[in-house]
């Protein structure tokens, strides 16, 4: 039986097929927002589209935690088909607050890397210093504009770029350890005439006919014809 976090992402993903989102490129910007009233989240929704983000759009933290799949139930759903760049929450929501969002996903281990930026209507010093400290991206006072979601784009780009080359830095990385690991010089050499009893030992013996000489480390006496 599907869980409501299985059947939340199915149905977001339909809609952006609906809306022929997913035919764009899948190095595409995706964004998390959350917010309670439906005109602020189509607002930033809009905004997030006109910078190019695709954007996944839900009402309250708890949603948020199922399509993360946070809310504790097991869903066979992969999310990794669908990375979030970013998720952005309106602070005062009935039933999760938005800081008590940014705490859920701070203290996950596979989100806890993604940045969290709270919106609100109330500039309150103590909130803003609250969010900031339990790992806020940023704290933005509505009405959020184009210039505040590009900015979030630009530093969204940055940390895609960051990502890349740590993970090129990586393989290179590996590729040279493994190089050097396997390189002959790495290999214990034998030495001389250990290699040389090495080899006589591994030869048949052979017979008093043979004119071929053993190896071996001595040096052959001179017999002479009396």
């Amino acid at each position: 039986m599907a869980t409501a976090g299985e059947i939340l992402r199915r149905n977001l993903t339909e809609s952006f097929d609906l809306s022929g989102d997913s035919q764009m490129g899948s190095g595409e910007l995706h964004v998390l927002a959350v917010d309670d009233s439906h005109v602020d989240r189509k607002v930033i929704e809009r905004l997030l589209k006109i910078s190019s983000c695709k954007v996944t759009a839900v009402d309250s933290g708890t949603r948020a935690l199922e399509y993360l799949g946070l809310d504790g139930e097991k869903s066979s759903v992969g999310f990794d088909n669908m990375k979030v760049n970013l998720i952005i929450t309106d602070y005062s929501m009935p039933g999760m607050t938005g800081y008590e969002l940014l705490k859920k996903i701070k203290e996950s281990s596979a989100f806890r890397e993604v940045p969290v930026v709270i919106m609100s209507s109330e500039n309150i010093l103590t909130r803003i210093d609250r969010c900031l400290e339990e790992g806020a991206e940023e704290y933005i006072v509505k009405p959020v504009k184009l210039s505040d979601v590009n900015r979030l784009k630009n530093f969204m780009l940055a940390g895609e770029r960051k990502e890349t080359e740590e993970k090129k830095i990586h393989k290179r990385t590996f590729s040279v350890d493994y190089n050097a690991s396997s390189s002959p010089s790495s290999l214990p050499q034998l030495s001389q005439p250990f290699a040389c009893n090495l080899a006589s030992s591994q030869l048949p013996p052979l017979s008093p006919s043979s004119s071929l000489p053993r190896c071996s480390s001595k040096r052959p006496r001179l017999h002479t014809m009396d």
